[in-house]
């Protein structure tokens, strides 16, 4: 049996109608994880509905609708193969939580893939002050996706069609910009596509006979290719922070019939393992974990990366919930967060920000209302450079290194130390006004008041002095319940199956 190929997490991003969902339902359709079946089914659904002309963009279209409704699809339709990887695509841009998902996404990005539309009058739209594609490059370069790909797309819609001036014109415009962001286009692949005729996305084009490829140099080696595939495979293969201490935002805790309290969620850093003596905060509970289950199966380990959940001793499901943390007792344990200073990047608020401003803040899986205590300094939003001691307000387009205190316990970590605890999103007014990362925290002194379940009789794995519960369905605390197991993965069988 072959190596089995290793995973790697993409985002789509740039302006609204350069070809994103085209594109992305492209490879999806062509190298990804709809059967037959699927497809047949929606061609079908297409031509009923007058979308004959359909391609790809209805894939998505389709799964996009699904996903809105909360339906949680198989997580294989976001899925595609290169010769390399298995690509998981962690969101599609159009859905209404976009940057939201993004920063607080239940995973880290390990490359963003840039369309541009290159169409007459396309590309400078979306380029413009108020297009989306600068955004979304400044937003993924902020939240550490340092790798890049660009596709410049609907080159069969340039005047003429297929024209090399138009594409260098662009490369040009987009290395300009990417530069100021922060990315060096040396280590971008510019891919001139058309995501609706499949120039370029799998095979060379006969339409761009002129185009001899791109070509990216980077410290440690270049690469070289012609298809957008071929970029895809050479995006460099993401470290995991196994050798970090372990960190595990919540995303559920489950009261499991026969086993007792079930918390669910994704292992960012470190490692875990049944047996270890684990600490959540901000509630400084202290616990063994006694076994830890992923896809119904036993771990002797949790990696990066990995939804699990994992059985805890003498911990009720009412210490614990969501936004919670989890971490190794004994080596660095996460500790509530007074509070800390952020570099923050103000979207679109409609009015000014000034101390004093309580907005709420998703940082990894926590919710919670906080305030911006200080105004520091506002900052060129590119360089880091200082351009005002103390601001009196923030309006859209600015950045400032803001001091900003918890409204409730919560648990955040500097973005350097632990990347997924350090970056946040600003939400007020049901929509994302600033994005955040997290420069550095001041931890709480934990108090004695914390619970220790260390000690104290122990009710063996799956056995009960009275008879279990009759149901064996997972009673989800009553706060705000996701209703679906991160990630849209199997649910583990620890928590039952849900009717």
């Amino acid at each position: 049996m072959g190596k089995e190929k290793l995973h790697i997490n993409i985002v789509v991003i740039g302006h609204v109608d350069s070809g994103k969902s085209t594109t992305t339902g492209h490879l999806i359709y062509k190298c990804g994880g709809i059967d037959k079946r699927t497809i047949e089914k929606f061609e079908k659904e297409a031509a009923e509905m007058g979308k004959g002309s359909f391609k790809y963009a209805w894939v998505l279209d389709k799964l996009k609708a699904e996903r809105e409704r909360g339906i949680t699809i198989d997580i294989s339709l976001w899925k595609f193969e290169t010769s390399k990887y298995y690509v998981t695509i962690i969101d599609a841009p159009g859905h209404r939580d976009f940057i939201k998902n993004m920063i607080t996404g239940t995973s880290q990005a390990d490359c963003a893939v840039l369309i541009v539309a290159a169409g007459v009058g396309e590309f400078e739209a979306g380029i413009s002050k108020n297009g989306q594609t600068r955004e979304h490059a400044l937003l993924a370069y902020t939240l550490g996706v340092k790798q890049l790909i660009v596709g410049i797309n609907k080159m069969d819609s340039t005047e003429p069609n297929y024209s090399q001036k138009r594409y260098e014109e662009i490369v040009k415009e987009v290395s300009t910009y990417i530069k100021k962001i922060g990315y060096n286009p040396d280590t971008v692949a510019f891919v001139p596509i058309s995501g609706w005729n499949g120039d370029n996305m799998l095979e060379p084009s006969p339409n761009m006979t002129w185009f001899k490829g791109w070509k990216i140099n980077r410290k440690d080696g270049s690469a070289s290719g012609t298809t957008l595939l071929e970029a895809l495979d050479a995006i460099q293969p993401p470290t995991r922070p196994t050798d970090k201490p372990l960190r595990l935002p919540l995303q559920d805790v489950y009261k499991i019939g026969g086993i007792g309290t079930v918390p669910v969620g994704r292992v960012e850093t470190g490692i875990l393992k049944p047996g270890m003596v684990v600490t959540f905060a901000p509630v400084n509970v202290t616990t063994e974990v006694k076994s830890v289950e992923m896809h119904h199966e036993a771990l002797t380990e949790a990696l990066p990366g990995d939804n699990v959940g994992f059985n805890v001793k003498n911990v009720s499901v009412k210490d614990i919930r969501r936004g919670n943390v989890a971490g190794d007792s004994r080596n660095d344990p996460p500790q509530e967060a007074a509070g800390f200073t952020s570099q923050v990047i103000i979207l679109n608020h409609p009015g000014q920000i000034s101390a004093g401003y309580a907005p709420v803040l998703d940082c990894h899986t926590a919710h919670i209302a906080c305030k911006f205590a200080e105004l520091k300094e506002k900052i060129d939003r590119r360089s880091g450079k200082k351009l005002e001691d103390n601001p009196k307000s923030l309006k859209s387009g600015d950045a400032a290194i803001v001091d900003m205190i918890p409204g409730k316990p919560m648990c955040v970590e500097s973005f350097s130390e632990y990347p997924p605890l350090g970056r946040f999103a600003v939400r007020d007014m049901r929509q994302t006004v600033a994005v955040g990362v997290i420069k550095g925290v001041e931890k709480k002194a934990a108090t004695s008041a914390g619970l220790s379940q260390l000690d104290g009789s122990d009710t063996p794995y799956g056995s009960w002095s009275s008879p279990p519960p009759p149901s064996i369905y997972p009673s989800v605390r009553p706060q705000p319940p996701t209703g679906r197991y991160p990630g849209g993965l199997a649910r583990p069988a620890l928590l039952g199956q849900r009717k």
